[in-house]
């Protein structure tokens, strides 16, 4: 179970625009009795929560504006629980007509019926979304049992501007969430406050939690889990143009970020060349594939696609508990660049089991705090490495409990004042302002003195303190599996 954290913002109807209330004793008893052919800007599809789950599908594929976007809101239940969209032995409104059902329990983007059009302002939220995945089947708009791909995704985007996805917990799919650049039609997308876990393909390196390209990316508040068990997938794969990572937490996986290349419409972008990682914490539990944290460049084998740009990585907490060697970051070829600062970068292991990178690109590195005995590179170093002197190494970094995964200062750890100056070229944008909270949100960072992704702990149990006067989401289930 999944308990709602806080009030959906989105703009309010206007007066010519609908509601289309769906649950229990409402308007709509089925998600597929609502005309999502005939979708209007302001208009809002209420799921209520029920007892069961709704074993539907569908395409959503109209266009909302900035000021009237088209709203799929889940109402929560009486303890705050999420409307539940189950995929397996889902249905199809008879009245759509749309291709690549087998990839996704929602599509937006791509239809003969509504007639297909580049969907527009959609806010997607609240929702718990499941079952995208063989041996899964589900009955397509023409009332034909299929199975699901092993490509397929709790949300499939195959095309869309200005999307938001937030609230929602997606999980038990080949991917979480797949998203498409579309030739560079695929523009400003927002993946904020999701739960993402469970998600992958036993056996398999090709799908992951998230798996998205496009054109303006932002990843920030989010709770990343394992993905599921036996998978070998990444934990967020992207191969965006203005791709930025923020305030997230990211538990395992193949690697815990995988930043690789794009298609040649998006890689032409000029923001392709800079992406932000900040904020976050990246965990890496024993045991998981990939010792290294990060990797940015390209895996295509066509090198003049690399990102060959610049990766920010500041203010970001890692934490391997690894009992052999842990890698930060991956550049994949000499012309790949990253400005690595003000982060804590901790391995539990004792001995020389820390590497910054593994061989190639050109790392700069500055007030870090990193686990004593780490070294350039365990596999030999052909990049370059610049070191200024100002990082610290040491045996803990002081977090306020590392046994319940609060990594806060306390007071006296080496870290609390130890931070530099950003970059110039993530201001004034990207200015880390926020700090994670346990968990699916953000809270107001006071001030940027300290390393890592939080300040210093100045009260007990502060890292279980929830934002904003949120209740905590009920994470549990996905807790005791850690």
């Amino acid at each position: 179970m999944f308990l709602y954290v806080g009030a959906a913002i989105a703009a309010a109807p206007s007066t010519a625009a609908t509601d289309y209330a769906v649950g229990p004793g409402l308007e709509f008893s089925a998600i597929g009795d609502v005309p999502w052919e005939a979708l209007e800007p302001g208009d809002r599809v209420l799921v209520h929560w029920r007892a069961t789950a709704y074993n539907e599908k569908w395409v959503i594929a109209r266009r909302g504006t900035e000021q009237e976007p088209i709203v799929i809101r889940g109402v929560p239940g009486p303890g705050g629980e999420l409307p539940l969209i189950d995929g397996r032995n889902a249905t199809t409104r008879p009245q759509l007509d749309y291709w690549n059902e087998e990839r996704g329990v929602i599509k937006i983007g791509g239809s003969s019926i509504p007639a297909d059009t580049l969907p527009a302002h959609i806010i997607l939220e609240n929702l718990e979304i499941r079952s995208a995945r063989p041996p899964y089947d589900f009955n397509d708009d023409s009332g034909t049992t299929r199975t699901y791909a092993d490509n397929a995704a709790a949300i499939y985007v195959e095309k869309a501007e200005h999307l938001t996805i937030r609230n929602c917990v997606l999980h038990d799919a080949g991917n979480g969430i797949f998203i498409g650049d579309f030739g560079g039609q695929t523009t400003d997308v927002r993946i904020k406050g999701n739960w993402i876990y469970d998600n992958g393909i036993v056996g398999s390196a090709f799908q992951h939690n998230t798996y998205t390209a496009a054109i303006g990316i932002v990843y920030e508040d989010n709770l990343f889990g394992s993905l599921r068990a036996g998978a070998e997938g990444n934990n967020l794969k992207d191969r965006s143009a203005g791709l930025v990572v923020r305030y997230n937490w990211i538990e395992d996986g193949n690697r815990q970020l995988d930043l690789v290349d794009a298609d040649a419409e998006v890689a032409s972008e000029p923001s392709y060349r800079q992406t932000y990682v900040y904020g976050n914490v990246l965990i890496e539990s024993d045991g998981e594939g990939n010792s290294q944290i990060v990797h940015y460049g390209g895996d295509s084998g066509d090198t003049s696609q690399y990102r060959k740009g610049d990766l920010f990585f500041y203010n970001n907490t890692v934490v391997s508990t690894r009992s052999g060697n842990t890698t930060l970051l991956r550049l994949s070829t000499g012309d790949e660049h990253a400005d690595v600062r003000n982060n804590i970068l901790y391995v539990s292991a004792a001995g020389h089991r820390l590497a910054i990178l593994d061989s190639a690109g050109v790392l700069d590195l500055r007030n870090n705090w990193l686990k004593e005995g780490w070294s350039d590179s365990h596999s030999g170093l052909s990049g370059t490495i610049n070191d200024d002197g100002s990082n610290i190494a040491g045996s803990s970094p002081g977090f306020a409990d590392e046994s319940l995964q609060d990594f806060h200062l306390s007071p006296g750890s080496e870290t609390v004042g130890a931070s530099t100056t950003p970059h110039a070229a993530t201001l004034p944008l990207h200015l880390v302002a926020r700090h994670y909270v346990k968990h699916l949100r953000s809270a107001p960072r006071p001030t940027t003195d300290d390393l890592g992704a939080f300040e210093l702990c100045a009260s007990s149990g502060c890292g279980l303190l929830f934002a904003d006067g949120f209740e905590s989401a009920d994470t549990s289930a996905w807790s005791a599996s850690h």
